[in-house]
């Protein structure tokens, strides 16, 4: 079995997959929606992840009426969002370790002084 990352599947294969035009997969690469790999021959090869990205835009455009501006923005706004809650769940860890270990992380310092918290972060 391939990994949902490995550049797999031929363009006529997804094409066939995905009912659609071998053309219409290569219009959606020139207007930057996807980025399939490319073989020394320069062939395009779609990993599933593809795949799954082409359903999407097909139902963006297919469904909703979406333009192709329009998916260019959603697709930035969906990447955006899967950016940031990979940050979320850093930061959950973070805190949880900081909870378990009941101390400020060694890259953290925490100095009280009077009425004032100073809290000084390093640069990494």
């Amino acid at each position: 079995m391939h990994s949902y990352d490995e550049p797999v599947y031929l363009i006529s294969i997804v094409s066939n997959m995905l009912n659609i035009h071998p053309q219409t997969l290569r219009q959606y690469e020139r207007d930057g929606l996807i980025s399939p790999s490319r073989t020394e021959g320069r062939m395009r090869l779609y990993s599933q992840r593809d795949i799954d990205r082409m359903k999407m835009i097909l139902r963006l455009t297919r469904d909703l009426g979406v333009n192709i501006a329009g998916i260019d923005i959603i697709l930035r706004l969906k990447e955006q969002m899967e950016e940031m809650e990979s940050e979320i769940e850093r930061l959950k860890d973070e805190l949880r370790d900081v909870n378990r270990l009941g101390s400020v992380p060694k890259s953290k310092a925490v100095v009280k002084k009077s009425r004032y918290d100073i809290i000084i972060f390093e640069d990494n």
